[in-house]
């Protein structure tokens, strides 16, 4: 494999047919670099500098990238689960359709970042920074490691829509009365703002 820089078609390194699964590259600077496809699987990038970077399809399945400057980085389709991503910086990362299954992003810069689609089923997002994140359609993880995520309008509006989208027939008078009340709170009706598609709260 050979690893271009997709700017200037620069040449970083050449590893034609290496096989990177837990390859050592702490603290590589592979900035703009073409990794589409790589195998990384169990590969140690703490402290990578990968901004910009095309990752689409990239199996880095369990690799350490704690730290990591995945800043813009494109991800589409990778698969990043279970990998170590605390404290990266995924700020405006492309990550449509990413595998983050099990992925421990504790911390991590996910601001502006693309999820749409991404499966985070059983992530840990404690502390994560998810303002400005678009995560439409994604599997989002509602257990105790989704605690503590910066939010913001968009985000908790999302999810206020979606709760008082849900059929509470079954459910207590108590519990009803309470979406009820949602329904007339101002953040229910702001989802309708980003996706206009929706039928506004009523």
């Amino acid at each position: 494999m050979k690893i271009y820089n997709r700017y200037t078609g620069n040449l970083i390194a050449e590893i034609e047919g290496a096989n990177l699964r837990e390859t050592n590259l702490e603290g590589a600077y592979l900035e703009g670099a073409n990794l589409e496809g790589a195998y990384l699987e169990g590969a140690n990038l703490e402290g990578a500098n990968l901004e910009e970077a095309d990752l689409r399809g990239a199996n880095l399945k369990e690799a350490n990238l704690r730290g990591a400057n995945l800043k813009e980085a494109d991800l589409r389709g990778a698969n990043l689960e279970g990998a170590d991503l605390r404290g990266a910086n995924l700020m405006r990362a492309d990550l449509r359709g990413a595998n983050l299954m099990r992925a421990d992003l504790e911390g991590a810069n996910l601001r502006g970042a693309n999820l749409e689609g991404a499966n985070l089923k059983e992530a840990d997002l404690r502390g994560a920074d998810l303002k400005e994140a678009d995560l439409d359609f994604s599997c989002f993880p509602l257990w105790c490691g989704s605690f503590g995520i910066i939010a913001d309008d968009r985000l908790v509006s999302q999810l206020f829509y979606h709760l008082i989208k849900l059929n509470t027939s079954s459910c207590s008078k108590e519990v009803q009365d309470d979406i009820a009340h949602l329904k007339t709170m101002s953040l229910a009706k702001v989802f309708h703002n980003y996706r206009s598609e929706l039928k506004e709260v009523e």
